[in-house]
């Protein structure tokens, strides 16, 4: 095992995957000399040169746009937006094209390209720069999205995200770039749609995404000590969605928490409550029980985004009343 930062491993996923294959390349803005705008593609300019890592205009249009004609043509592109958010501006090239493309070609052609996403808050970087927007992503039909919450996740993600047919969505939440954690000597990918047990328990299963998964590990220590062993599973990848996992699971414990950062409104949480209603509704003790930020834009004062962000007091406090 070697210890390693959860940006480090995406860079070292990237990495691996382009000495193994001429034809992955990255592009974004600032990923070249400067590093990207969190660093995480620092030194691979250095290493691979200018036709294979690429500065663009600041045209999130660009950029995706490219990634689908790159794919489209054999290459493999891993295209970086410097935040979530801009994805907005381009959503027709995702969501009309790269979504559509197999499909409407008959499956006659691939579309491997990654679209790496740095997302959610606590960095007081203010609304249009705090989202975690990956439900959009989950609700358009030929997209992969993929959210790690640990180096190990992050780097064997990639390996895989890179070696798909189709679109892959890969989120990253901007706290736990600095976040270190053990990876495996022996690098191998993790195949897309394939949960993680973080932690096991038999009172209540908790379902978390991104950095709220740390939130439930710290919450379930807490809940321990009183007496409840709470088991936490990230799902890692949202779509393809794990169901075994979490049915397993709650067949176990008769009780679930759904913990995720973005907006309870319409969140993917609620899509996780939903499956579990429908299909493992005969296995509930309680009443699911969700947990999401508050439905308002991500505020810039730091008092007002920790209001707003759901925390592991906010677990701890929704599980005691479960039981």
């Amino acid at each position: 095992m070697r210890k390693m930062t959860y940006s480090e491993a995406i860079r070292e996923g990237m990495r691996i995957k382009m000495k193994e294959d001429p034809n992955v390349l990255i592009f974004g803005e600032d990923v070249g000399a400067f590093g990207g705008c969190f660093g995480v593609t620092a030194g691979l300019h250095e290493e691979f040169g200018d036709k294979r890592v690429k500065d663009t205009p600041i045209s999130e249009g660009v950029i995706v746009g490219a990634a689908v004609g790159a794919a489209a043509t054999g290459l493999k592109p891993v295209a970086e937006l410097m935040f979530i958010d801009f994805l907005t501006v381009g959503m027709d090239q995702l969501v009309n094209q790269a979504a559509k493309m197999r499909y409407m070609f008959g499956g006659k052609i691939t579309l491997p390209m990654v679209v790496r996403l740095p997302a959610g808050a606590g960095v007081q970087a203010a609304a249009q720069h705090s989202q975690s927007l990956e439900a959009w992503l989950t609700h358009v039909p030929g997209l992969k999205v993929v959210y790690p919450s640990t180096p190990q996740d992050a780097l064997g993600l990639m390996l895989s995200a890179i070696e798909d047919d189709n679109p892959v969505m890969f989120v990253e939440h901007k706290l736990l770039y600095a976040f270190e954690g053990e990876v495996e000597d022996d690098v191998k990918p993790i195949p897309l749609g394939l949960a993680d047990v973080k932690r096991e328990g038999s009172d209540l299963t908790i379902v978390a995404t991104g950095k709220m998964v740390h939130d439930a590990l710290e919450a379930a220590a807490q809940l321990s000590n009183e007496g409840i062993e709470a088991e936490v599973i990230d799902p890692r990848s949202l779509y393809p969605f794990d169901k075994e996992t979490i049915s397993e699971s709650v067949m176990k414990t008769n009780k679930v928490l759904v913990v995720t950062e973005e907006n309870r409104r319409g969140g993917f949480g609620g899509e996780i409550s939903a499956m579990i209603s429908e299909e493992m509704f005969d296995y509930l003790d309680a009443p699911i029980t969700r947990i999401g930020a508050l439905n308002t834009p991500i505020p810039f004062t730091p008092t007002l985004e920790s209001y707003v962000i759901p925390n592991s007091t906010d677990i701890v406090s929704a599980a005691k009343k479960m039981f």
